[in-house]
C-alpha cells in the first residue's frame, strides 16, 4: 500500500515536469532567425465600474449630514437682524402693550434688543403669542425621526439686570 502511494506521487510530480517543459519554446538553434513574437490580444477595457440607478430612492451612499432644508443647516450664513437669531439664544427682557397688542424686547447673544410682535420670524420659528408673563414661540423641529415638525417653547420675561 505504501508503494502504491509513493508511486502516484512519483507519477504526478513527473507529469508535472513533462507538463512544464512541453509548454517552454524550444531553444533557438545557433544561426537561426529569431522568430515574431506571438500577436498579443488588446488589453481589457478597465469596468466603468458602479453605477446607482435611484428610481425615486435616495443614494445610500451620500451621507445625510447637511442635507436638509436649504437656508436651515448649520453651514448656512444667518439673516441679520430679527430673522437671524434663533430662539434657544434669545432672552426676553420685556414686554410692553400699545394700540394693537403686546411687544416682546428680545436680547440677543451680542447685546442687542429687537422688539417683535405676534406672527414675527426668527430663524427657527415665529412668534405665536405673547402676554404680560411671557413670550410664546412655534420652534420647527429639524429632526428627521420626529413625528412632531414644531413645538411650542416659552419664554418668561426676565427682569433686567439691577433691579431687585
Amino acid at each position: 500500500m505504501k508503494l502504491v502511494k509513493i508511486l502516484a506521487v512519483v507519477i504526478f510530480l513527473l507529469g508535472a515536469v513533462w507538463g512544464a517543459r512541453a509548454q517552454q519554446p524550444p531553444a533557438a538553434q545557433p544561426g537561426a532567425k529569431p522568430s515574431p513574437p506571438p500577436a498579443q490580444a488588446p488589453p481589457p477595457t478597465p469596468d466603468p465600474g458602479y453605477s446607482y440607478n435611484p428610481d425615486g430612492r435616495r443614494d445610500p451612499f451620500v451621507s445625510l449630514v447637511g442635507r436638509g432644508e436649504t437656508g436651515s443647516g448649520p453651514g448656512t450664513p444667518r439673516p441679520t437682524g430679527v430673522a437671524g437669531l434663533l430662539i434657544g439664544e434669545v432672552n426676553v427682557k420685556g414686554v410692553l402693550r400699545d394700540r394693537d397688542g403686546f411687544l416682546a424686547l428680545l436680547q440677543a447673544p451680542d447685546n442687542k434688543t429687537y422688539t417683535v410682535r405676534v406672527g414675527d420670524k426668527l430663524f427657527d420659528g415665529t412668534v405665536k403669542s405673547i402676554n404680560q408673563e411671557k413670550v410664546v414661540f412655534s420652534q420647527n423641529v429639524n429632526d428627521p425621526l420626529s413625528l412632531v415638525k414644531q413645538r411650542e417653547v416659552p419664554k418668561p420675561v426676565r427682569p433686567g439686570e439691577g433691579r431687585g
